[in-house]
């Protein structure tokens, strides 16, 4: 709970981030809502004024007048209200598209060690359930902000119409304030802890796809069908919990308008018998206690909607302000990529585990093969993970061309260095765009010869369309030593320096 609290001003610098970035939309979407709410505002006292000067006294053209100007009043609602709505989409697209960008930039960004600790459900999470909460957020921002100035306005009305009548109306707004307050701090830590649920859901749905013919191959679709329906049940348990939160909360947020109206029929209707309340003016306050309900309604569920907005945002700010552990250097050393490659004193172990590397010392000259044999867990994946600055080194150095690889650029590093993993990875893209992946610009000249290399050339050209022919999902329409052809075919075509 201390660690929620403690992420809070983070999630509210996000928000206004996110709304600054759109700030000319949020205005747009603002003006017009005012408008949009002028005219609503004025109706009811276009209304009053039609009955007293043109009713009640029988005037045909005061009642004539008075229609127009009606008219004109619904035209500005009509436009103003078509202007809010592509204002609402247009933040809405906007920021969801943003928040989604900044995401995927930020975790390519991160180093390899952040991507061991957090898995990719987590982040597919974020990038999709909670960035969703940040776009109903600003779609509703400016819908938000001209119920607000109605609820000013018609109190600020109301007070000029009949000031008494006006304060027995307004008397349970500040219960309804409190009454917001109370709701939404609980509402945040159930949203949060919903959120955290649908996280794990999406976690287990993802590596179970991924992994679909290991859970085939041993059988373990029952079980893990039995771990999803207790995450599924985790969420609808947590989801009720809301909703009962909602039932107490929004019932009796609308209630409150409707004792207006009936302490407006009451006590107003009375003074019309008097005849200190005009009739126009009677039918104009019953108009704007009805018109309270509706914005009093939702500006309880913007509350919902604004906590969901900051429970994401802290979850996302979980993200995008995690620091990569490898450090670009201030003074990089220009790198000629030579190829001779020479740990010294190397000791490296995962976060909270032994070493795996302890005081290792190796050297591999340009145009040298060498192959590292050991158990499994031996550290051999973890040697290709240092070489390509996947890691740092805890203790000694990894040295390319007598250059420390701290002393290097990143990108320099990885240009020079390519790896062929054991599990091969391919995208659901074409071929040619799997080989070249590395090398965007590089001709369909450059990609058949790396085939050819990698000995890929001759079932690329049996494929329905060649290299043209798009891989299914992580490339499994192809055997397990097709797809690693193609991927040494893709590491050949970067032309690194080593290859490991």
């Amino acid at each position: 709970m201390a660690d929620e609290q403690g992420r809070r001003p983070a999630a509210w610098r996000f928000v206004r981030a996110v709304v600054r970035a759109q700030r000319h939309g949020v205005a747009g979407a603002v003006f017009s809502g005012l408008l949009w709410q002028t005219g609503a505002v004025a109706a009811p006292l276009v209304v009053k004024y039609a009955i007293d000067h043109g009713i009640v006294p029988r005037d045909h053209s005061a009642l004539l007048t008075w229609l127009i100007v009606l008219l004109a009043v619904g035209l500005l609602e009509v436009c103003a209200g078509a202007f809010r709505h592509l204002y609402a989409i247009r933040n809405r697209s906007h920021s969801d598209a943003g928040v989604r960008d900044a995401l995927f930039a930020h975790a390519l960004r991160l180093d390899a060690s952040y991507h061991d600790r957090v898995g990719p459900g987590e982040l597919l999470s974020r990038a999709s359930s909670d960035s969703q909460h940040i776009a109903r957020m600003m779609d509703a921002i400016g819908h938000t902000i001209g119920y607000v100035l109605t609820v000013a306005a018609v109190a600020i009305v109301m007070l000029v119409l009949d000031w008494q009548l006006a304060l027995v109306v307004l008397i349970p707004v500040p219960f309804v304030t409190v009454g917001a307050w109370l709701y939404s701090r609980r509402y945040d830590r159930g949203t949060r802890e919903l959120q955290a649920s649908w996280a794990e859901a999406s976690t287990l749905v993802e590596e179970s796809v991924s992994g679909i013919r290991v859970v085939k191959g041993l059988g373990a679709g029952d079980a893990l069908a039995g771990r999803f329906r207790t995450r599924s049940v985790e969420i609808m348990d947590r989801a009720l919990a809301l909703a009962r939160l909602d039932a107490v909360f929004i019932p009796v947020l609308e209630m409150l308008p409707l004792l207006g109206i009936a302490a407006v029929l009451w006590i107003g209707g009375r003074s019309v018998i008097n005849g200190s309340l005009t009739v126009g003016s009677f039918v104009a306050f019953n108009a704007y206690v009805v018109m309270l309900v509706w914005p009093l309604r939702v500006l309880g569920q913007r509350v919902t909607t604004l906590q969901k907005a900051l429970a994401a945002s802290s979850r996302i700010t979980e993200v995008l302000e995690a620091e990569p552990q490898l450090r670009e250097p201030r003074h990089p050393v220009e790198l000629g990529a030579q190829g001779d490659i020479r740990l010294e004193g190397v000791r490296f172990g995962h976060e909270g585990d032994r070493f795996v590397l302890d005081g290792l010392d190796l050297h591999v000259a340009p145009g040298e093969s060498l192959a590292l044999v050991g158990a499994t867990g031996s550290g051999k994946s973890t040697v290709a993970g240092l070489l390509a600055r996947l890691y740092d080194p805890e203790e000694g150095s990894v040295l390319l061309d007598g250059h420390d690889l701290r002393e290097l650029r990143i990108a320099d590093v990885r240009r020079a260095v390519a790896l062929v993993f054991e599990e091969t990875f391919l995208f659901s893209e074409s071929v040619r765009e799997n080989i070249r992946l590395g090398r965007p610009d590089a001709s369909d000249d450059d990609v058949r010869r790396a085939a050819e290399l990698a000995g890929a050339a001759a079932f690329v050209g049996d494929l329905p369309d060649g290299y043209e022919t798009i891989l299914g999902e992580r490339g499994f329409s192809l055997s397990g030593g097709q797809r690693q052809r193609i991927a040494i075919a893709r590491a050949i075509l970067a032309d690194p320096a080593v290859l490991v």
